[in-house]
């Protein structure tokens, strides 16, 4: 019976918004609590059916993840380092007891200390007694930071294939079932790496579409023609996070040498520069759309129009509280329109009203200095809940993230004239339908749906929506990656110069 050492570390830190991301706003996991995610839809609970179907002994360590947002605190790092070690880690390295080492990641953490988590992670195991050798396998986000250091230090990670993320199940899996056949081989993988000189924002992003869709041709192309490649990894990267590494890249894991990888990655990287303008995306101004859309009204089919605000995209790291879309849906009379946004300022100043009454209410506008501020309305309450609500898709973005279910906090629904409400207490990526059928809201039976999010929505919207319009609004996820105030970015990278590959 195999023994593999598990572990995991998700964040997806964007550095230029204003928070922090603190210990308190992780979910923590320790030793067997990890084990009850079998099943759950999560990359985490993937491994887990993988690992009883190999019948392998699972020692777990640590599992830890939060939401996405801003700059992580240190100390998150050196908690999950000292839980690492403390849940059995540094005596099974040290004696020999692990056979193999797996870890769930996100790829796109850091700290003020700390660009590259993954890559400090990495090392540090590698400097453990017991660690040089051992294969160490894992899975990861499609927009990670990736880096030649994670690349050094790991066998062989796997990334999602998919955007919006709905295989990162599969994907944790499939980085199983390679572990499974290194075991069995006793071969001995190694990671290269490439940066592709390029910074796509997410809205550029999605595998449906060029150049996502194109490069993941190509990399499953060469995984067929080389028998020595695990896994060819197009990795997106995470435009929002200013790093030496920020931008597209590509990884393989291999059993061949490293004149084969090279050629390889070299093919993908002249691939993604001949697309590069394809990934290049902006949207023109909501208010431009939105006026459209009031005006035209009596033309549009069956099925909500949604509008999609990316420069407040929740699943980016965006604080989901911006007012720019609710503005211009009220400014210019839009009825039967819903949005959502996080506020629990909100929610609790709606305590003392009853059901169907009215009061004055400041929403939104208070977690991103580029919003107007706070918008002040009068409305009407319509419900309270609890904000539970069990994903209808387990395959969805929001899967990977949390597993089957998701708690947005004490929740509200409130009315302004045509547009409705809906109030969380905690940043909820609109990732399945279920968030809105929760609270009564059926978006079938809606005229337009705001969602504050990029690509990864479009597994849940795009079985209902009549029309998808991508709009522009102030926040700090804004997809012209030009107007990003890098510091630390590894220049030159197109477009923020034109420099030659």
């Amino acid at each position: 019976m195999s023994r593999i050492l598990l572990a995991g570390i998700f964040h997806e830190t964007h550095t230029f918004v204003d928070d922090r991301t603190e210990l308190k706003d992780f979910a923590v996991l320790r030793g067997a609590e990890m084990l009850a995610c079998k099943g759950d839809g999560s990359p985490l609970g993937g491994f887990l059916e993988a690992a009883a179907r190999y019948g392998w002994e699972i020692l777990p360590t640590v599992d830890m993840r939060a939401q996405p947002g801003g700059m992580v605190a240190d100390e998150v790092l050196d908690v999950w380092w000292r839980d690492f070690l403390v849940e059995g880690a540094s005596d099974a390295l040290r004696d020999g007891k692990v056979d193999a080492i797996y870890l769930v990641l996100h790829g796109a953490m850091t700290t003020p200390t700390h660009d590259d988590v993954e890559g400090e992670i990495l090392e540090r195991i590698r400097n453990l007694e017991g660690g040089a050798t051992l294969p160490i396998f894992g899975v990861y986000d499609l927009h990670a930071h990736f880096t030649e250091r994670m690349a050094r230090h790991a066998s062989c990670l796997v990334g999602y294939r998919e955007n919006p993320h709905t295989d990162g199940e599969a994907m944790a899996i499939l980085a199983a079932e390679l572990l499974h056949g290194t075991l069995q081989t006793e071969s001995s993988p190694r990671m290269y790496w490439r940066h592709a000189g390029i910074v796509w924002p997410p809205t550029g992003t999605g595998t449906a579409d060029s150049p996502m869709r194109d490069l993941e041709v190509v990399a499953r192309r060469l995984e067929q023609e080389h028998s020595s490649f695990l896994a060819v990894n197009v990795i997106a990267g995470f435009a929002f996070g200013d790093t030496p590494d920020t931008g597209v890249s590509f990884s393989i894991a291999t059993t061949g040498d490293e004149f084969e990888a090279d050629t390889a990655l070299k093919q993908l990287r002249h691939a993604a520069w001949e697309l590069r303008r394809s990934g290049d995306k902006t949207e023109p101004p909501v208010g431009d759309i939105v006026k459209d859309l009031v005006a035209e009204r009596p033309e549009l089919p069956r099925g909500p129009v949604v509008l999609v605000e990316p420069a407040d995209n929740i699943g980016g790291g965006a604080p989901g509280d911006g007012t720019g879309l609710l503005r211009a849906l009220v400014r210019h009379r839009a009825m039967g329109a819903v949005v959502a946004i996080v506020d629990p300022r909100a929610v609790a100043a709606l305590q003392e009203v009853q059901i169907g009454g009215t009061t004055i209410l400041d929403i939104g506008g208070k977690g991103s200095r580029l919003d107007e501020g706070p918008y002040s309305l009068g409305v009407t309450l319509v419900s309270r809940s609890d904000g539970t609500f069990h994903l209808e898709d387990r395959q969805s973005h929001l899967a990977s993230m949390c597993g089957s279910t998701f708690h947005m906090g004490p929740c509200a629904v409130v009315r302004h004239a045509g547009v409705t409400i809906l109030l969380t207490s905690v940043k909820t990526p609109p990732f399945d339908l279920a968030q809105w059928r929760s609270q009564g809201i059926h978006p079938e039976t809606v005229a337009i749906i705001g969602v504050k999010a990029a690509v990864a929505h479009r597994r849940a919207y795009d079985g209902v929506a009549s029309k998808m319009i991508w709009v522009d609004t102030p926040g700090p996820c804004c997809s012209d990656v030009r107007k990003l105030p890098y510091v630390k970015i590894r220049r030159p990278i197109w477009p923020l110069s034109e420099g030659e590959k």
